[in-house]
C-alpha cells in the first residue's frame, strides 16, 4: 500500500524548495555578474526559479502567512523596479542587482499561486 504524503512531508518540500531557490537566485546573480551565463543558461535558471516558485506557493504557505508573503512580495518587486540604480554601485551594483532580480523571478510564480488562492478562499464565502 502506498504511503500518502503527509502535510509535514509537503511542507518539507516546499521548504527544501524555498531554500534551493533563493540559492540558485544567489548563485545565479553572482554568475550573471561575472558574465559567465549567456542567453540559453538565463532562460533555464529562469524556467528552474519559476518551477521552484509555483513548488512554494503550492505547498509552503499556511493561511496566517498569506498576508505577510504578499507584503513581502510586494516589498521585493518596489526593490526590484529600483535594482537598475544598484549598478551605479562600484564592485557589487551589479551582483546585487542581478540578485534581486532572479529572486524575483523565484518569488513572483509563487504570489500568484498564493494570491489566486487567497481569491478562491474569499470567493468560497
Amino acid at each position: 500500500m502506498a504511503r500518502r504524503k503527509s502535510s509535514a512531508d509537503t511542507g518539507t518540500i516546499g521548504y527544501i524548495a524555498f531554500l534551493l531557490g533563493v540559492f540558485i537566485a544567489i548563485i545565479s546573480g553572482l554568475f550573471y555578474a561575472a558574465g559567465a551565463l549567456d542567453a540559453s543558461m538565463q532562460g533555464f535558471v529562469a524556467i528552474v526559479l519559476v518551477v521552484l516558485g509555483l513548488v512554494v506557493g503550492l505547498l509552503n504557505l499556511l493561511d496566517k502567512d498569506v498576508q505577510v508573503f504578499l507584503l513581502a512580495v510586494i516589498a521585493i518587486a518596489i526593490v526590484g523596479a529600483g535594482a537598475g540604480g544598484m549598478v551605479l554601485i562600484p564592485y557589487i551594483g551589479i551582483p546585487l542587482a542581478a540578485i534581486v532580480n532572479y529572486i524575483g523571478v523565484f518569488v513572483f510564480p509563487a504570489a500568484i499561486v498564493v494570491a489566486l488562492k487567497s481569491i478562491w478562499d474569499l470567493s468560497k464565502l
